[in-house]
């Protein structure tokens, strides 16, 4: 017996890879994820190279941000509207051509930083559809019992195009941003493939999704209602929108560490080596215990990682600190993304995805103008050291003000009422 919306219980046994609309699904996304990691190296290195201004820097995930939070409810509702993989296919060919605009401009010689923003402004617009739209595609592509497993390997599957993704990226820089760019417009193609071809998941009949202004708050409504949700996905915000040090990279690169693009290609990846290693055995070993207790000393290690990270005048420190940032903040990423998905009715994922897009996915982009603006006023190093500790702050209080979630003993949303 299934439920609208979720894969057959009686689907091909084995493990997620035994269920062929999953594996392709997992191969678009990494495939696509490594285009945009690849992308972000070019875009980060080509504006500070241009204008030497941390601001800037931070300027890059306030464009994002901005068309992203502004449109994410309705996207939600859309997406809960519509066949999420066909939401997701139209989101991967925007992003090839904004790929193929910024290889043009490449090309013709940038003197001027706008055409760029322009193009990731156009980014910031698709992501706040495909964020939410994978998010609510993925539950319909496995049965239940194995949606845990699902997320570990997606979010390793993530975090290894993170790691790959940033290397290339700024290996292949060395030839030339267009080089960087048509690359990217390659494999975003090669995703756009993969998605076409998995099979249209089962979705919940339209006659229970129609469209109704006031839909559009549900999934705030819905997160609002249960204050472990509600807590898991806001002590993620927070510490990523003080955290964000990673936007700071390509001046920490520069100026402090004292190496080129190739290094800060290295660096972008090692958040990501962490969380893949974390990612893969918390795939092979799902957590079962004491979840509430294991997400509140995860962010606490990502805090202290920022803190050694903005300290740290070494190559080899500022890796390693990066790493254990990503391992972190991988324990805490499968939690939240488990207890979201797993707490929430398949006609209501988009609206839900889509919050869940506004708290966390979005604040990685406001988390980076954060970061420029402190390092604008204070300075480089002194904004990742401040930021570090705020996350630290953030765990303290977080732990105060939701016990439920301090206390939450496994990812079964009904043991805890």
């Amino acid at each position: 017996m299934t439920t609208a919306g979720s894969a057959p219980e009686d689907a091909p046994q084995g493990g997620v890879f035994a269920h062929r609309p999953y594996a392709l699904f997992w191969a678009a996304r990494v495939t696509g994820t490594m285009a945009l990691q690849m992308s972000a190296v070019a875009v980060g290195w080509q504006v500070y190279s241009l204008t030497r201004q941390p601001l800037d820097l931070g300027l890059i995930g306030l464009t994002q941000f901005l068309p992203a939070v502004g449109l994410a409810l309705p996207a939600g509702q859309l997406i809960d509207l519509l066949d999420r993989r066909l939401v997701a296919l139209a989101c991967l060919g925007v992003e090839l051509l904004a790929a193929i605009f910024l290889a043009g401009y490449a090309l013709a010689g940038p003197v001027a930083t706008w055409p760029i923003f322009v193009a990731i402004f156009v980014l910031g617009v698709s992501y706040a559809f495909h964020a939410p739209a994978n998010s609510a595609l993925m539950p319909n592509l496995v049965p239940a019992r194995l949606f845990p497993t699902a997320v570990a390997w997606s979010s390793s599957g993530f975090q290894g195009a993170t790691i790959i993704g940033p290397a290339a990226g700024g290996l292949l820089y060395a030839f030339g941003a267009p080089v960087v760019y048509l690359v990217v417009s390659a494999l975003l193609a090669i995703a756009a493939c993969l998605i076409l071809a998995v099979r249209p998941p089962v979705q919940a009949p339209r006659a229970r999704v129609r469209f109704e202004p006031g839909q559009i708050f549900d999934g705030l409504r819905f997160i609002w209602s249960r204050p472990i949700v509600l807590g898991a996905i806001s002590l993620d915000l927070f510490a990523v929108l003080l955290g964000g040090a990673t936007a700071l990279l390509p001046a920490i690169a520069a100026d402090v560490l004292l190496v080129g693009p190739w290094a800060l290609g290295l660096l972008r990846s090692a958040p990501a080596l962490g969380a893949l290693v974390v990612g893969i055995w918390l795939a092979r070993h799902p957590l079962r215990q004491h979840v509430g207790l294991i997400m509140f000393a995860s962010v606490a290690v990502f805090g202290l990682s920022t803190i050694v990270f903005g300290l740290s005048t070494s190559l080899v420190t500022s890796g390693i600190a990066l790493v254990m940032l990503g391992a972190s903040d991988m324990v805490s990423v499968v939690i939240r993304q488990t207890l979201v998905q797993l707490a929430t009715p398949d006609a209501m994922r988009g609206r839900v995805s889509s919050v869940n897009f506004i708290f966390i996915g979005t604040s990685n982009q406001l988390g980076e103008f954060e970061s420029g603006l402190t390092a604008h006023w204070l300075g480089v190093v002194p904004a990742v050291i401040v930021g570090g500790i705020g996350t630290l702050l953030v765990v303290a209080l977080w732990a105060w003000r939701f016990p439920d979630l301090r206390r939450a003993r496994t990812l079964d949303l009904a043991e805890h009422g």
